[in-house]
């Protein structure tokens, strides 16, 4: 990746400094840091642009530019550097030690500019990236040294006489004559050129903007004028000192030759942070004096006399003024005693430009997101002027309004910070603005801090926008809400998901009607019917995509994978989830894209493609081990322990899944989620530990979220028969079967294969070589259909050997419907009891057990994710099989057994 990248636009020619430019390249040496030094003004960003221009073809990694000129936070220098070298920095971790291990094995150039405002800071930055990378060089610029071990300090020297001549002439548009000696004029012009660059000190800024005066005075007047301001200067030395000097006096000079709009449009102008447009010009009028076609005009002067910069490189020009003659302005704005009335106004105009952009979140969020990142550093110095303020609801309404962009691009922890600021500043307030911001806040929340607070604050903003009688002020809080009472249940979680989709679609509220469809996909896919999941996803996914909601966008696809993996389609699903980690990483946010990633890696695990796995997951961990501290990634340590099973070692599956509870005094294994739960118990039984194994599994059968999650009941009867395969092989033939049924009943498709694998298994232990042999041949034809890598079959001996082989070829011959429906002929007839608790089938000791806590059939069956008539239908068995005549003997017969049960474990 060689090149030159977020180099910042020339927006005009570089001239001379060709002996600087030689002995600064000879001396970047990597794992060194090189700081060019001097006043304002003196030419330094500029050098180190050309020098980063010539060096491009000779890092491999690249050369990348990090301007700090915006940054007020020094906290955030860490930050900066990751966004331009393409590092994913997660949030509460050390951003310097992640960023040092990321870089760790780069060979590049960075460059630092304008360290001076955080010195400390960047000093901090540079020597910690410099002690791990050997590789890396640093170019730092800066009014004074880093004070970095082992820096190498370069002084920016004034130009030279010849160099300086030909900046300030080509700035004039007056190249000297061809032959000067015959020429009068010429070499009076020379002359008062040469005048002008040495009283300037032949510093580029300030010959920039004596140059700029060359259309309204001749060179002789400019040199005349000159002298004055800088009489006192005369017979000082060289020195940096001497140099700050002369700029201040140049610029003096220069705005006291600026007619009275010009001064006016210069001081008042300093308010913006580096950036601003010429409508954010015209909006100055509104503090009185020039009016907008005056100002506009005056802009247009000061473009010309170098104090402001314009660039046109974008679809919108954008105006900026140097960090020194922004200083200069802000203390002419101070001294006018304008400086209150200008930061109100800024804060006005970006309110109102937030208020105008708002249209974009639902048309093009990556139109918003570009527009109001190029603003960001104006919008946010007017959220915190604003937030100082007596009067801080402007402050607090656009800190509400900058949500998304806190969202969008990994900046979580600024906007949180903020947003509380200004939820305590209004916090005895019960009116919509609370509401607003409390909702922006728990939106902000969600994606960057882990745990229920997200959730809390979301419930607070909607019950005071209703309160208010403002319900669509708090209408993005919904989708939240539903997320947080996954906690509770499926059937609670989907009935408000619906509430607020519905809500949110007859409000015309797309983004809030698409997150709370993608979240009732999303409980399709928990509650296994995945079909369902599907055809929900599909259309939501292209609106998110098309409006441009990558985070959201990239959950849904997440989950699509999961759902597509579990039907079968395993292709499809890691289609579908490299899509997700492709639409995730340019947000740069660890919880986007780590979600995603851990998606892909789970399919991969499935497809048998161990290396790929650990591959989608390689670039979180070399930033997890950087920062040596494991954050909250969704699945992450379940999939780990899924990729440690896949290379048969057990016992590192078993740590993995205990990581998910580490915050706990003393873990427990039913705060673990269901599947982590299932992967625990297959880690410990292979790893031996058989009693822990059904200890787990034993919690998690009893569990309600169990009865509610087909897939999970499936999957603790299976391992439960995996325990039982020596010691009770026709209990385990009995629990094989019955999540096999289960499976098959809710499309559970590529988890039929696993039912497949074990009955093959225990077939063979039971003696049913031919059954056994015919299975695992179905079950590897159906891996390979279903796009997953195939498993060797089990071992034989002898003739058994032989046997199993064969009939293996024949069950290659066998799709999966066609081996499912060998497996039920071949179990035989079924040994449950006619009656008694032992005859109930797991299904209908879920429907007794609910029955019994007093719900009702359609409550049964919102739980269960079945329809009431599966439940009359199972109610009716259980009655039958337990001789009872309703709901009360049922309750009084599962009460019995209870306590049964609990003398027996006495």
């Amino acid at each position: 990746m060689s090149g030159f990248r977020h180099a910042p636009a020339e927006l005009s020619s570089f001239v001379g400094r060709v002996e600087e430019l030689a002995a600064v390249g000879a001396a970047v040496a990597s794992g060194r840091v090189l700081t060019l030094t001097g006043p304002g003004g003196c030419g330094k960003t500029r050098l180190a642009m050309r020098l980063c221009q010539a060096a491009a073809g000779e890092w491999p990694d690249g050369v990348f530019w990090v301007g700090l000129e915006q940054e007020t936070d020094g906290g955030q220098i860490g930050h900066r550097m990751a966004a331009a070298l393409d590092v994913l920095l997660p949030t509460g971790l050390d951003p310097v030690a992640v960023l040092a291990a990321a870089l760790r094995e780069r060979e590049l150039l960075v460059v630092l500019d304008n360290c001076e405002h955080v010195l400390d800071d960047a000093a901090g930055v540079v020597a910690a990236v410099l002690a791990a990378c050997p590789r890396v060089a640093v170019v730092a610029t800066s009014r004074s040294r880093l004070g970095v071990p082992g820096e190498r300090v370069w002084p920016v020297p004034p130009m030279s006489l010849a160099d300086a001549l030909e900046l300030f002439l080509e700035r004039v548009d007056s190249p000297p004559a061809a032959s000067p000696a015959d020429d009068t004029a010429a070499r009076a012009a020379g002359s008062q050129a040469r005048r002008i660059c040495d009283r300037l000190d032949r510093l580029p800024l300030a010959l920039e903007l004596a140059a700029g005066w060359a259309g309204a005075l001749s060179l002789t007047q400019i040199a005349d004028s000159l002298s004055a301001p800088f009489d006192l200067l005369d017979g000082g030395t060289r020195t940096t000192p001497f140099r700050q000097r002369t700029l201040q006096a140049s610029m003096t000079w220069s705005h006291d030759l600026l007619d009275d709009d010009e001064r006016v449009l210069f001081r008042r102008a300093g308010v913006f942070e580096p950036g601003f447009t010429a409508d954010a010009v015209a909006r100055l009028a509104e503090l009185g004096g020039p009016g907008r076609g005056r100002l506009l005009k005056a802009l247009r002067g000061l473009i010309d006399k170098s104090l402001v910069v314009a660039d046109t490189t974008g679809a919108v020009a954008r105006y900026r003024m140097l960090g020194v003659v922004r200083a200069y302005a802000l203390d002419r704005l101070a001294e006018a005693q304008e400086d209150t009335a200008a930061r109100d106004l800024h804060l006005d105009l970006h309110v109102s430009l937030l208020e105008g952009l708002a249209p974009l979140l639902e048309t093009g969020k990556d139109a918003w997101r570009a527009q109001v990142g190029a603003a960001y550093p104006n919008v946010r110095a007017a959220i915190e002027w604003g937030l100082s303020r007596p009067d801080t609801a402007r402050a607090r309404r656009l800190a509400a309004d900058c949500a998304w962009l806190w969202h969008l691009e990994g900046r979580g922890a600024e906007g949180v910070a903020l947003l509380r600021r200004a939820a305590a500043l209004g916090a005895g307030e019960r009116g919509p603005l609370q509401a607003r911001v409390l909702a922006a806040l728990a939106f902000v929340l969600n994606t960057t801090e882990p745990g229920m607070e997200a959730f809390e604050v979301a419930r607070a903003a909607r019950e005071l926008a209703r309160a208010a009688g403002a319900p669509e002020t708090a209408r993005p809080a919904g989708p939240l809400i539903a997320i947080g009472l996954l906690a509770t249940g499926l059937p609670e979680a989907l009935a408000e998901a619906r509430a607020v989709r519905d809500e949110a679609v007859q409000a015309g509220d797309g983004f809030v009607a698409d997150c709370a469809e993608a979240f009732v996909a999303l409980v399709h896919v928990l509650g296994d019917d995945h079909r369902q999941a599907i055809a929900c996803f599909e259309p939501v996914v292209e609106r998110l995509l098309r409006r441009g909601d990558r985070g959201v966008a990239s959950f849904a696809l997440g989950w699509w994978a999961l759902a597509a993996a579990r039907s079968g389609t395993l292709e499809r699903a890691a289609e579908l989830a490299g899509r997700a980690v492709a639409t995730a990483e340019p947000l740069r946010d660890l919880h986007w894209t780590g979600s995603a990633r851990v998606v892909l890696a789970e399919i991969r695990i499935l497809q048998g493609r161990l290396q790929e796995a650990a591959a989608a997951l390689e670039p979180m961990e070399r930033l997890f081990d950087a920062a040596g501290r494991l954050p909250f990634i969704t699945g992450w340590e379940r999939t780990q322990a899924m990729l440690a099973l896949g290379h048969d070692r057990p016992r590192e599956a078993v740590e993995w899944c205990w990581q998910e509870v580490r915050w706990q005094d003393e873990p427990d294994a039913a705060w673990l989620a269901p599947d982590t739960q299932i992967v625990l118990a297959a880690a410990l039984r292979r790893s031996g530990e058989e009693a822990s194994a059904a200890r787990v599994l034993d919690v998690l059968a009893r569990s309600p979220v169990t009865g509610r999650m087909p897939r999970v009941r499936a999957g603790v009867l299976d391992e439960q028969a995996l325990l039982a395969h020596e010691s009770d092989p026709e209990r385990a033939l009995r629990l094989h079967h019955e999540a096999l049924r289960i499976r098959v009943e809710h499309d559970l498709v590529f988890d039929r294969v696993a039912s497949l694998e074990a009955l093959a298994l225990l077939n063979l232990r039971r003696g049913a070589v031919e059954a056994a042999g015919v299975l695992a041949g179905a079950a590897g034809r159906a891996r390979a259909d279903l796009g997953a890598a195939p498993r060797p079959l089990p071992s034989a001996d002898g003739e058994d050997g032989e046997t199993l082989r064969t009939a293996a070829e024949r069950g290659r011959a066998m799709d999966l419907d066609a081996a499912v429906a060998y497996a039920t002929r071949a179990r035989g007839p079924r040994r449950r009891p006619g009656s008694g608790w032992e005859s109930l089938t797991p299904a209908e000791r879920s429907v007794a057990g609910l029955a019994a806590e007093g719900l009702s059939n359609p409550e049964i069956a919102a739980r269960l994710f079945v329809s009431r008539g599966t439940v009359k239908t199972h109610l009716a068995h259980v009655y039958a099989k337990l001789q009872v005549a309703n709901r009360t003997e049922l309750a009084r017969a599962t009460s019995a057994r209870d306590g049964e049960d609990a003398t027996r474990t006495g």
